[in-house]
């Protein structure tokens, strides 16, 4: 066992983190983290609900009759910076050297596509008004140089921290769109998606993580848009930012497991990724909690079709956890009939739960613990859009000891030597978007305790390094990864037009982000 000093325990202590908590990662460390055992890929009609629009339209009016007398939070991810938004303007503002050669020069030696159609479509930029008034105020001299040197001082500009400085802002407070002369960031478009589907009418809660550094830029621009939002909508908001916890930071080891301890001496600790989340999620007092990224916002021309399929994934997790509750409350009033017992089990199969051929021969009495043991999960209806080729986790049917779970696993979770396994997770005909919509009470009204329900052996293993020295560092079950991996989990399919993620600056050139 390596031995702690005094001032790891006050480390520790200071963080919330017991030595239990730190032995069990240590430990984690050693034996490592065994590839998940895909079963197949989930798809339409086999772990893939079809939603035509006549079904959604069902589903999106069920929900709106259940809005009324229920809390509803909207949770957003919002602590992602923008560095690696602008990665290809970085490669070019540090490479570029407009006395050497010419950009089309550059362009072609690089191969930075990416630069050339940012320069294409800058005019459509929301922040393109910020930044010519920027340009013009501070840099004079502008309309002498010439195209090349133009072109690097807008660059330089945009990301420098003595210019508008967006390559160390945090994404969510960027200018995304521009509605007339109007331009918003994605933190305002989540306000305005709020009121119409995650609202009573009357308020509505949302709910930011976000990085403790970035606190005062987000209640600034809160400050400035909540009174406008609130007189044009008819509609308070109750807004809630919160943090990474540090009791949920992660230890770093050398690669012969033991503690790693930075220039000081000290132990080091790193953020455990948005598996770390769950923390933040199980603290939220809701009945109903979208979850949705910060970037996955659009313009309001395309918002409607947004609005209609969040209230139908709603509508369906209503559904099914209006039948789920049923259950539960007739499991403890003893009014299951033996011959109900059979038509029970088939529900849970119906909802992606594995069940024994066995089961169906118990006595009704231990069928029935079986079952509430099953149901009393939180609940989850994700949404999945067809794979086009966008990166991110997608729906399997995963391998279990006593059966088989619905989750969303990523490609660094399976074991790619192995040809079937490849086979498998290549099959894959839909992604994870970051969709959700989560039920985390249960039919007593009680909250759960999310973290009951996480799959430890979902964490990440990733090599670092740091200040040059090499590490093995640890992130936890993703969040909508192993950390709801043992929650009752239906997959929906829903158009692609829903996702409009931004990944890189240009994808504000597309047209969900083009007002």
């Amino acid at each position: 066992m390596m031995e702690l000093t005094e001032k790891d325990r006050s480390l520790l202590g200071k963080k919330g983190i017991t030595e239990a908590m730190l032995q069990a990662q240590v430990a984690q460390f050693k034996q490592g983290v065994p590839p998940i055992q895909l079963q197949k890929a989930a798809i339409i009609g086999d772990g893939i609900i079809p939603l035509p629009k006549e079904e959604a339209a069902k589903y999106a009016a069920i929900y709106q009759k259940r809005k009324k007398g229920n809390k509803i939070v909207k949770f957003v991810p919002a602590s992602g910076a923008a560095t690696r938004m602008f990665k290809a303007l970085f490669a070019f503002r540090d490479a570029f050297e407009p006395e050497r050669e010419s950009f089309i020069a550059f362009v072609n030696r690089t191969s930075n596509k990416e630069i050339k159609i940012f320069f294409e479509g800058l005019e459509r930029f929301a922040f393109y008004p910020l930044l010519t008034d920027f340009i013009n105020k501070h840099h004079p001299q502008f309309n002498t140089l010439n195209d090349d040197a133009q072109k690097h001082l807008i660059v330089s500009t945009l990301l420098n921290d003595d210019g508008l400085n967006y390559g160390n802002m945090p994404k969510g407070l960027l200018p995304f769109h521009r509605h007339s002369e109007k331009i918003a960031t994605p933190f305002e478009e989540h306000f305005r998606e709020a009121v119409l589907y995650a609202s009573d009418h009357e308020q509505a809660h949302l709910h930011f993580t976000i990085t403790e550094q970035h606190t005062e830029a987000f209640y600034k621009e809160l400050t400035l848009i909540q009174p406008q939002l609130e007189q044009r909508y008819g509609v308070t908001f109750d807004v809630d930012f919160s943090y990474q916890k540090p009791s949920t930071d992660t230890i770093s080891v050398t690669e012969d497991n033991e503690y790693f301890r930075d220039e000081e001496g000290k132990l080091l600790f790193r953020p455990a990724g948005h598996g770390a989340l769950l923390s933040n999620l199980n603290d939220i007092d809701a009945d109903i909690i979208f979850i949705k990224n910060i970037d996955n916002v659009v313009v309001k021309k395309y918002t409607d079709e947004t609005v209609f399929y969040k209230e139908a994934l709603a509508g369906k997790l209503c559904e099914v956890q209006d039948e789920i509750f049923t259950i539960l409350r007739r499991i403890d009033n003893n009014k299951i009939k033996k011959k109900e017992v059979k038509h029970i089990l088939d529900f849970l199969k119906k909802i992606n739960i594995s069940v024994p051929d066995y089961l169906y021969k118990f006595r009704r009495q231990y069928a029935l613990e079986f079952i509430k043991e099953q149901l009393n999960r939180p609940i989850r209806v994700c949404g999945m859009v067809k794979n086009e080729g966008e990166p991110g986790g997608g729906p399997f049917w995963v391998k279990e000891p006593d059966g088989y779970s619905l989750q969303i696993i990523e490609s660094a979770q399976v074991n790619m030597t192995d040809p079937k396994q490849q086979e498998i997770f290549q099959q894959s005909t839909h992604f994870n978007p970051v969709d959700l919509v989560c039920g985390t009470k249960n039919y007593k009204g009680e909250k759960f305790n999310l973290p009951q329900y996480i799959d430890a052996n979902q964490a990440f293993i990733t090599s670092k390094t740091y200040m040059g020295k090499p590490l093995k560092a640890l992130e936890l079950p993703g969040l909508w990864n192993g950390s709801m991996a043992r929650w009752i989990t239906l997959f929906v399919e829903v158009p692609i037009i829903t996702f409009n993620p931004v990944k890189v600056v240009n994808d504000l050139l597309k047209k969900t982000h083009q007002g």
